[in-house]
Order: structure tokens, then C-alpha cells, then sequence
């Protein structure tokens, strides 16, 4: 059963809701070799890895066009159907958060713009291990293609032929990606950051994974690879009430919980008899599953929490932060429009976190650790830079320079204020006033961007 606090003290309450953690500094041991290997020797160091860590004898490092062309027939019919609903469903979401370049006269002769351009070159690791998480090639090869990405690279782990995973490669294909590595591990997150003789360097990594993918990431991101987000062991909090349905709840914390052993489960109930229900149900379904074992030791880093009232459940969902939130109370969507850090929230008892990790059109890929304070989850977003632009007429200089002027000389920065006292200088002895309409752009060229 998971462990049950009534009302716990604030101090209390902080020591319950710890999560689990890593010794770094050990994994950081293990993980600076795998760089510096890649770094300095390349393929070679990759095949040699690939031989030690996943024993697997790698001839190429890339799947192959035709087994990336077979690997449809291997997939059952009704799994292919399932995935291209999902893929429509995440393509249509966020096919939706384009959008248009930003154009602004913020002043007479002063254009200021702002676009999205897409990041060139982009690596998504797709994690195989006791799971081939497919799902998580949708949620990063849509936006990816959405965004127009020039270059996208999968890499994903092989069992031990040599074989990637052909739902794997099936949905990938789906996806336009055609590119897969058959890494796994730290050495897949340096190939992709380093480059090598055989694969690009990228700019940025995305994907989950184990610590040592994490570890990676996060030390690559130290150097001149960016990554999509600080990440930790996956977490769900589930809020309920007396009238919630206790067999849902249940589900919804061993849903998480199977996840790995370091996962996290959180129920929130403001009745203690519902709470106590929840957990003999947990005990119930706990039996029926395949990953019981895995299942089991997170629950032990889990709990139930037992408040006054919804207002109570609220701050500790403000304070957790948590990844993925479950509202199964009634006037749930009230609760939820108040919640201000979360990864992603799952509003109403019909709306299982099943749902976003799959089929909804959300994104699975999200903050954890109670980085959900400060970031925000995977989106078409992650995928582009934004680039602001500005275009200034003469007589838009006029009017705004004095002002540049005063205050790049109250900084004491000459130069600044040099750039724009020479233009000054120049425009008025020419006899530009600014009033006379001499110099202004023509035929709507103050726009940075046209239509299309």
C-alpha cells in the first residue's frame, strides 16, 4: 500500500513530497569517458560502446533503407491504425501553434518584427530499453517536420542483432524521418552532439531517457548543443474529492508508476475515506500487472496526502510542480483554471494521463523534478528560434535618436550614442527634418515581411 499522511505540517509536507533523486557526481564518472570516447575517436568509439554496454556487434551505425521500408509489415494492422490516429491528432495540435510573423509600428518610421525560423539540425532520442517507446517518436517528429527542421536524426537502442525495434521504424517513417541510428545510451546523446565521421553534429537533443542519457544531455549542454529541457524521474499527481471514482484514481497512479522504479505517485484527496479506498484499489489492480515488481518499488517513494479543502490541494500543486496532473474532483475545470505550475493537466475523470501520452494531441514530452515552475513541455515552440527584426526611416531616426542619444550617454557607452549622432549629423545637413516626408520607404518596404 502507498504510505498515508493526514494533514501533514508544512515542514513535514516538504519531506514527503521529496523526490527521488541521483548521485550525479557518480553518473558524471561514468558518462565523461563515454564523451570524451566519441569525441576523440568517433565511429569507432561508438561500435566499440555499442559492444560493451547493449552487446551488440554494430557493422553500420544507420538502419538501413529497407529495413526502414519492411519494418511495416511487421507491425500488426490494428497497432498501424491506432498510430496514425494518434499521429493525426498530435499533427492537427500542433499544426495549430504556427505562427504568423509579428509586424509593428511601435512608432512613426520605427518597424519592429519578429519570426520563427527553425532549428537546422535537431537529434531525438527515442528510448528502447525494456519498452520501445514509439509513442515518443510522434511527439518529437511532428513538430520537428511541422517546424521544418532541415536535418532531424532518431537514434533509438537495437536488441542484441543489431535491430532496431520495427514499430520504432514504422512510425518513423510515418513521421518523414528517415534517418535512425541504432545508439543507444550516452554515446548515442555524444555522437549527436559531437558528430562523427559518419553522423552530423546537431543542435539540439531532444528526447527522454535513463540517467546516463540525462546525465549526458545535461553535460553536452554545458558546451555547444542545446537540449529541450532539465528532466528527472516521470510523476504524476492525482487530485480527488468524496465523489471521485476510486478504480480511476487507482489506475491513474499505477499508470505512472509502472514507468520505472524511480517514478513518483502523488494522490491528493480531500476525503480520507476516498484516500483509503484509492489505495485498497491500488492494491487490487496492483496485482494484474506485467511490471508489478517495477511498479511496486514506486510506490514506495510515493504517497497519499489527506487535506482540508481544495484550496489546500492547490498550493501543494503549485508547490509540486507536478509533470503530469490528474483533476478528477467535481468542477474540476475551476481547480484547474487556477493552477499555475504543471507540465501538463488532465482535467476530469474521463481524461486518463493515458491519453496525452499517446493519442490526445498534447505532447508527452514534459518537465519533471518541478521544473514545471519554469518550463514548459515540448511544443512546435521547441523546435524554432524566434528572431526579432527592426527597420527605422530616416525620419523614425530623427524622432528616436535623441532618445538613444541621452541614454547611451547616461550608461557611458560614446560609442552607442556615436552610431546614432553620426547618422543625425548626416541627415541633417542634408536638410532632413523629418517633416518634409523626404526619405520615407516606398511601396510598403517598411514591412520586413510580405504575405507568403
Amino acid at each position: 500500500m502507498i504510505p498515508v499522511f493526514i494533514n501533514p505540517e508544512k515542514k513535514e509536507l516538504k519531506k514527503i513530497l521529496q523526490r527521488p533523486s541521483y548521485d550525479f557526481s557518480k553518473i558524471e564518472k561514468v558518462v565523461a569517458p563515454i564523451l570524451e570516447k566519441v569525441q576523440r575517436t568517433g565511429d569507432k568509439a561508438l561500435k566499440k560502446l555499442a559492444l560493451e554496454y547493449d552487446h551488440v556487434e554494430l557493422e553500420d551505425l544507420w538502419v538501413s533503407e529497407e529495413d526502414l521500408k519492411n519494418a511495416e509489415s511487421s507491425v500488426p494492422d490494428t497497432l498501424k491504425e491506432s498510430i496514425q490516429i494518434a499521429f493525426k491528432n498530435i499533427l492537427k495540435f500542433h499544426e495549430a501553434q504556427q505562427q504568423s510573423p509579428l509586424v509593428m509600428e511601435v512608432m512613426p518610421g520605427v518597424t519592429c518584427s519578429r519570426r520563427s525560423v527553425p532549428i537546422q539540425k535537431v537529434g531525438l532520442y527515442v528510448p528502447g530499453g525494456s519498452a520501445p517507446l514509439f509513442s515518443t517518436v510522434l511527439m518529437l517528429a511532428i513538430p520537428a517536420k511541422i517546424a521544418g527542421c532541415e536535418e532531424i536524426i532518431l537514434s533509438t537502442p537495437t536488441n542484441r542483432l543489431g535491430e532496431v525495434n520495427p514499430v520504432i521504424l514504422f512510425t518513423a517513417k510515418l513521421c518523414g524521418v528517415t534517418k535512425v541510428l541504432k545508439l543507444g545510451g550516452a554515446q548515442a546523446i555524444a555522437a549527436m552532439g559531437y558528430g562523427t565521421q559518419t553522423v552530423p553534429k546537431v543542435d539540439k537533443i531532444f528526447g527522454p531517457g535513463n540517467q546516463y542519457v540525462t546525465v549526458a544531455k545535461q553535460m553536452l549542454a554545458k558546451q555547444d548543443v542545446s537540449i529541450d529541457m532539465p528532466a528527472g524521474p516521470s510523476e504524476v499527481m492525482v487530485v480527488v474529492d468524496k465523489k471521485s471514482n476510486a478504480a480511476y484514481a487507482a489506475s491513474d497512479l499505477l499508470a505512472q508508476a509502472e514507468h520505472g522504479a524511480d517514478s513518483q505517485v502523488i494522490l491528493v484527496s480531500t476525503s480520507k475515506s476516498k484516500a483509503e479506498e484509492v489505495n485498497e484499489e491500488v492494491v487490487k489492480q496492483l496485482e494484474q500487472l506485467s511490471r508489478k515488481q517495477i511498479a511496486e518499488m514506486a510506490l514506495g517513494k510515493s504517497a497519499i496526502i489527506v487535506v482540508e479543502d481544495k484550496e489546500e490541494a492547490l498550493e501543494m500543486i503549485n508547490n509540486y510542480g507536478p509533470e503530469h496532473l490528474i483533476i478528477s474532483t467535481s468542477k474540476a475545470e475551476k481547480l484547474a483554471e487556477k493552477v499555475i505550475n504543471a507540465g501538463s493537466i488532465f482535467v476530469g475523470e474521463y481524461t486518463p494521463e493515458s491519453a496525452g501520452d499517446y493519442a490526445s494531441g498534447t505532447n508527452h514530452t514534459l518537465p519533471t523534478n518541478g521544473w514545471a515552475k519554469s518550463f514548459s513541455g515540448v511544443s512546435l515552440d521547441s523546435f524554432v528560434k524566434k528572431i526579432t527584426y527592426q527597420r527605422i526611416t530616416e525620419e523614425g531616426l530623427l524622432v528616436l535618436g535623441p532618445t538613444i542619444e541621452r541614454m547611451a550617454e547616461a550608461e557611458n557607452l560614446d560609442a552607442h550614442k556615436n552610431a546614432v549622432t553620426v547618422r543625425l549629423n548626416k541627415l541633417r545637413n542634408e536638410g532632413i527634418t523629418g517633416k518634409t516626408g523626404k526619405g520615407s520607404l516606398e511601396g510598403g518596404e517598411s514591412l520586413l515581411f510580405s504575405k507568403g
